[in-house]
């Protein structure tokens, strides 16, 4: 299928959406600090998971999440989840020996307030995705009925040197299977400097994007993980796409098979006030969407949100400025809600992007 965006989109396939990463637990003390925690809530997350459990439960889409799962409690946890968002598994699992695991990552958070910031901070110690290579997954079976989509992310590529080798290797195999292929760069340092720093994460990442189609990542992120130099010009604020617009050229020159780039535009003026938009280039045209005001509950995900409702939008065939709005307006949705995935409804989402209101829905 030809898209109004001229992507080339598979019509029809068993599955809609594929993603390869780490599936992780988040345990969330609310505002609480964590230092003062008496108990928590358990989200299920991992960048690559929440976009298609998103696409799954508000979008309606048929997906999968390939990833590492490990045979205890906490696994069941997880995998119980993943199965309550509508998204199917293909798991390489792993035996836990009762002491040292392998692990499911944990991710510890609290959502600050006010002046006061978020916290997040991780323990990967023995993670199982990091253990993940080539090989582990029979590729041609997961595709078999066929795949439209294919999605994956630099976290997942940072955990060790086996991860960065498995993405190439799904990425070839969902090329073969007819899909497109997307990789958000979500770039972070802490995870790059315990596996090489940023000059390993240049040499991974730059071999990865050379077979991707969609890419997700705003400045910093091209800046630090694809090597690609600053942008001259100066953003006025957050909201400003100028700074991330003029790094589109060099891009195109690094990897001209990228038809799409887009990434969030967030300015913080408190933990629970943003101003919130999006935008995104395609080969060579720039589509924003509008701005609002959030007043956020839980930050985390938004990002994934935004991905969701914009991958959902091309693989809808809608225009680009409707793909836009529609990442735009469920990423906004999803700061509403606890924890890392959607609780949205497509008519929810449909309405916000139309220009919507809080309104009573009655």
């Amino acid at each position: 299928m030809k898209t109004k965006q001229g992507l080339n989109i598979r019509k029809n396939a068993a599955l809609d959406f594929v993603s390869l990463g780490a599936l992780v637990h988040r345990l969330d003390t609310g505002i609480i600090p964590f230092r003062k925690a008496t108990h928590c809530d358990i989200h299920v997350s991992g960048g690559e998971f929440n976009v298609a459990a998103n696409l799954s439960d508000c979008f309606g889409l048929k997906t999968g999440i390939a990833t590492a799962m490990v045979d205890y409690p906490i696994g069941d946890l997880i995998a119980e989840r993943v199965r309550a968002m509508g998204v199917k598994g293909f798991y390489r699992r792993f035996k836990h020996d009762g002491v040292h695991g392998p692990n499911m990552a944990t991710v510890y958070s609290d959502r600050g307030q006010g002046v006061r910031a978020p916290v997040v901070f991780y323990n990967r110690c023995n993670e199982a995705a990091a253990q993940l290579k080539p090989g582990d997954f029979n590729w041609k079976e997961i595709f078999a009925g066929g795949v439209r989509w294919f999605h994956s992310g630099g976290i997942f590529a940072a955990l060790s040197p086996t991860t960065a080798e498995v993405i190439v290797e799904a990425m070839e195999a969902a090329k073969e299977a007819g899909a497109l292929v997307s990789f958000d760069l979500n770039y972070r340092a802490k995870l790059w400097n315990v596996s090489g720093g940023q000059e390993r994460a240049v040499a991974v990442l730059d071999r990865i994007v050379k077979r991707v189609d969609v890419l997700v990542g705003n400045e910093e992120d091209l800046q630090m993980g694809l090597g690609i130099p600053g942008p001259d010009v100066k953003a006025k604020s957050k909201l400003d796409p100028s700074a991330f617009i003029s790094m589109m050229e060099n891009v195109r020159k690094k990897h001209p098979q990228v038809k799409v780039v887009a990434t969030t535009l967030r300015e913080v003026h408190s933990t629970n006030r943003h101003s919130w938009g999006a935008v995104a280039w395609i080969e060579g045209k720039t589509h924003m969407s509008p701005t609002c005001e959030l007043e956020v509950l839980d930050r985390v995900g938004g990002g994934d949100g935004f991905a969701a409702g914009f991958f959902y939008g091309l693989l809808a065939g809608e225009s680009l400025e409707d793909a836009v709005r529609l990442g735009w307006a469920h990423g906004a949705l999803l700061t509403t809600f606890p924890g890392d995935t959607t609780m949205a409804t497509l008519e929810q989402v449909r309405a916000f992007a139309k220009g919507g209101s809080a309104r009573i829905q009655r």
